[in-house]
């Protein structure tokens, strides 16, 4: 068939470059025994992609310890090879970058391709109204990320920006995020569209922290699972077949207002209100549940801030109102959960966010034992492992996804 040999140079070429991404710098030895390649088609390859600028010699070296196999000999006899020739995704064939959004302030950061992060930036946006637009607070954000990785907004191929809410692919309008001031003009997609000269995409936060735990953390591995996130609010990211599943307006996970036993309804949800849910277990209610078990030292700052300190003092000691702190704090999760696992039976649950990683083993234990009486399934609970931003994480991984395969195969199909 016409084309056959360019289609399967350009599979290896793509192979090869995923495994020069998972594993490091490779020598044509180790490259080839990975992909199946002879040493002359491994070398052919190499070139090809050191030609089109995704490969970089990086120096000498045995290469064998970086994978478990055995060393970087270019004799093939399986010892390690001092003078083997190395090679490397070269990271400056293209950069990504992501913006994580929160009431408090809009972070940036900056990526090459290799997933390595070379700059960031904050831009604080206190108070309920904010003192600039949001399109200047991102340009601002990102061309300070930007600079700092001494680069210029043309040489970002790709941006991605995480917020609380999702935006309604029929309106374009942002929903279940009221508490994010300035956001929800119908006309800031264009805007901002306008404004970047890159394309741009739009995720649920919560969903790029469960990318994040499926790309690097606690989830790899798993195409079936759930996130819970608590810190400045209660959500879920919903991963099925390997996908997030956001809802047909991109509200799915918005557990916050799931309806459970102990505390009101939510009614009128798109109004600031209590109940639901995020009465029952939401970061904002820890400080409260401590004044009532007549714990009077709570530190000062944020809520969400407070609440992961509490939750973390009281996973250290084994008795007295701290300890049934953590327990009553342990139920009020484990009940949100059970419907969730009721609905999706789903295979793993990640406990996310400071308010509940803050806890470890001993409020992940709690949680899995009363989660144990109430839902007939049995997931696997575990603990995030992505704990540095894990939302500006994952909007650097999907932003590098996309930009990988765009750059990857425009080069090695040409």
């Amino acid at each position: 068939m016409a084309g056959t040999p360019r289609v399967l140079r350009a599979m290896n070429d793509r192979a090869a470059l995923d495994l020069l991404l998972e594993h490091g710098p490779l020598s044509r030895t180790r490259l080839g025994r990975l992909t199946g390649l002879s040493k002359p088609t491994a070398s052919q390859l190499l070139a090809r992609l050191e030609a089109a600028g995704l490969v970089v010699a990086t120096g000498t070296g045995g290469d064998g310890p970086r994978d478990g196999g055995p060393g970087g000999s270019e004799s093939g006899t399986g010892r390690p090879g001092p003078n083997a020739q190395l090679y490397a995704v070269d990271p400056t064939a293209a950069y990504a970058a992501g913006l994580d959004v929160t009431p408090e302030r809009v972070l940036a950061a900056v990526a090459d391709i290799t997933g390595r992060t070379v700059g960031e930036h904050a831009v604080p946006t206190p108070g309920r109204h904010p003192a600039e637009p949001v399109v200047r607070q991102v340009t601002t954000a990102l061309d300070g990320a930007v600079k700092a990785a001494g680069l210029t907004r043309s040489d970002v191929h790709r941006l991605v920006i995480g917020t609380p809410g999702a935006f309604d692919p029929t309106t374009g309008r942002l929903r279940y995020a009221s508490h994010l001031p300035g956001w929800h003009s119908p006309a800031l997609l264009d805007e901002l569209a306008a404004a970047l000269p890159m394309p741009v995409e739009y995720e649920n936060d919560v969903n790029l922290a469960a990318l994040a735990e499926q790309r690097l953390g606690a989830a790899k591995g798993h195409d079936d699972f759930v996130l819970l996130w608590n810190e400045g609010g209660l959500g879920a990211a919903v991963v099925l077949g390997g996908r997030l599943h956001r809802g047909f307006t991109g509200g799915a996970g918005e557990v916050g207002f799931l309806p459970v036993p102990g505390v009101p309804l939510v009614r009128h949800v798109t109004k600031a209100n209590s109940g639901g849910f995020q009465e029952l277990a939401g970061s904002q209610i820890i400080p409260r549940l401590a004044r009532e078990l007549g714990i009077s030292d709570l530190p000062e700052g944020p809520y969400a801030e407070v609440a992961a300190a509490l939750v973390a003092r009281a996973a250290e000691v084994d008795s007295g109102p701290h300890r049934q702190l953590l327990a009553t704090y342990a139920t009020g999760v484990a009940t949100g959960l059970a419907s969730l696992v009721s609905v999706l039976d789903p295979e793993l649950i990640v406990l996310s966010g400071s308010a509940l990683v803050s806890g470890g083993e001993p409020l992940r234990a709690l949680v899995e034992a009363e989660l144990g009486e109430l839902a007939a399934a049995r997931p696997r609970l575990v603990l995030g492992a992505v704990l540095e931003q894990p939302v500006l994480r994952g909007a650097l991984e999907s932003a590098l996804a996309t930009t990988r395969d765009e750059v990857f195969d425009t080069l090695t199909l040409r």
